[in-house]
């Protein structure tokens, strides 16, 4: 008899638990990196099983949202974390900028891939708070703030980076048939929710001055890809300059 669903469930992310845990543990950078990719890769089949789980039910999920306010210092560098780390996991996010005290996303998606999105951010926030705070500026740095302003646009665009490989292996790798038709359906259908409430969005790119952004990069590589949950309250502040 295989157990309930839930256990399942449970069971799965108890061991990502004890794989962050390990990770969190330990001063050494291979180690904490071998136990990070090996929990980045469980969430990430985690969120495709939870994907098809239930297809073709008349207990199908539908796509949901919430929104999430993060403050200063450094709210906007805050809210792109935010959305690049929920759109790695198969969320999709709306900068929809000031208000409630702070950068607010708007981030839509499956249950499961909220979840996933909430527990990563969260984590990564922290991370990010004290690598920055850690952070000594070299010689060649031209600006404090601009240096810092880099390290974190560095920092973001390569935790993106290494979720959605991760991600992406998770998919070529399921064994689950017709995983892919099942994730591109559910991508349909959050891109429908978000186009109800927002008809006409425009991408930008962030402008970057400053020379952190390598070092931020670097930094980002070594993150540990998960703690709690992501709050939409106010986020952990991050170092001023």
């Amino acid at each position: 008899m295989k157990p309930p669903a839930d256990a399942s469930v449970g069971r799965t992310l108890e061991r990502v638990r004890k794989l962050l845990a390990k990770a969190e543990g330990t001063d050494n950078e291979h180690e904490r990196a071998t136990f990070m990719a090996a929990a980045s890769a469980l969430m990430a089949k985690y969120g495709i099983e939870q994907a098809t789980l239930g297809e073709g039910t008349a207990g199908r999920q539908v796509p949901g949202d919430r929104v999430v306010t993060v403050g200063d210092p450094w709210a906007r560098e805050k809210a792109r974390l935010i959305y690049l780390v929920a759109q790695a996991v198969r969320c999709r996010p709306v900068l929809i900028g000031r208000g409630d005290g702070g950068q607010r996303v708007h981030v839509f998606g499956f249950r499961a891939d909220l979840e996933r999105a909430d527990l990563l951010a969260t984590s990564l926030l922290l991370q990010m708070a004290s690598g920055l705070a850690r952070v000594r500026l070299p010689p060649r740095a031209t600006g404090v703030r601009a240096y810092r302003r880099s390290w974190l646009l560095g920092f973001t665009d390569e935790v993106h980076r290494l979720l959605s490989a991760a991600e992406a292996r998770a998919a070529g790798e399921s064994a689950v048939p017709g995983a892919e038709l099942v994730l591109a359906d559910r991508g349909a259908e959050v891109e429908r929710a978000v186009a109800e409430i927002y008809p006409r969005i425009r991408r930008t790119v962030p402008r970057m001055t400053g020379d952190g952004y390598r070092d931020g990069r670097a930094a980002g590589s070594a993150a540990d890809l998960g703690r709690t949950g992501m709050t939409t309250g106010p986020a952990h502040s991050l170092p001023s300059v």
